[in-house]
């Protein structure tokens, strides 16, 4: 299988860069081709342009600012996703690659005869995140309802795509979390990836 691994933090020693490290690692050894998109040190602009918000439904789209990315989404047959969770949301610059990359006709496209969006990445059959959250488990769950997990599986994987396996692996109140409960996660990852 062609794997996007899609890195977005900004520190090279981070917990994030060391899953997406141990991630594309565990895929080769498992004959999949892994991608490694690693948005800040590719200098990824997550910024939506005037130019690409005022022709978000002119056909086709125009991809020109993120061309080489579209091409590359294109190309796989999964998207694996690796980053923290910010103030119970994407980072930014991840936010950015979906706002810029899942655009009409590359993602997704308008049925004509009603508005209804019809998914385009029909060639990503495997839509995984492996992800991080400052605050334990029941606040994620409980309190705020697991916003990002709803996004991903309800908004962009079940928009953009049809039968997909999706994953979210996530290792809960990182700030005060052991170096066992960093390798005991890591393992798990490793232990995920290794089964595909």
């Amino acid at each position: 299988m062609r794997i996007l691994l899609v890195l977005a933090h900004p520190l090279e020693d981070s917990f994030a860069v060391a899953v997406a490290k141990m991630a594309k690692e565990t895929l080769v050894a498992g004959g999949h081709q892994v991608d490694l998109l690693d948005l800040y040190r590719e200098g990824f602009d997550p910024r939506l342009s005037e130019a690409e918000r005022r022709g978000y439904f002119d056909q086709p789209y125009d991809t020109s600012g993120v061309g080489d990315i579209v091409a590359r989404l294109q190309a796989a047959d999964g998207l694996i996703l690796v980053f923290p969770q910010w103030w119970f949301n994407f980072p930014a610059i991840l936010k950015g690659f979906f706002d810029r990359a899942f655009a009409p006709g590359i993602a997704f496209s308008h049925d004509a005869a009603g508005g209804r969006i019809v998914p385009k990445l029909t060639n990503i059959r495997l839509f995984w995140a492996l992800t991080t959250t400052g605050s334990p488990w029941w606040i994620v769950h409980l309190y705020m309802g697991n916003p990002v997990r709803r996004l991903l599986k309800r908004g962009i994987a079940a928009f953009c795509g049809k039968r997909l396996d999706f994953r979210m692996l996530t290792l809960h109140d990182m700030d005060r979390v052991s170096e066992a409960g960093r390798l005991a996660h890591l393992a798990r990852v490793r232990a995920a990836l290794a089964a595909l």
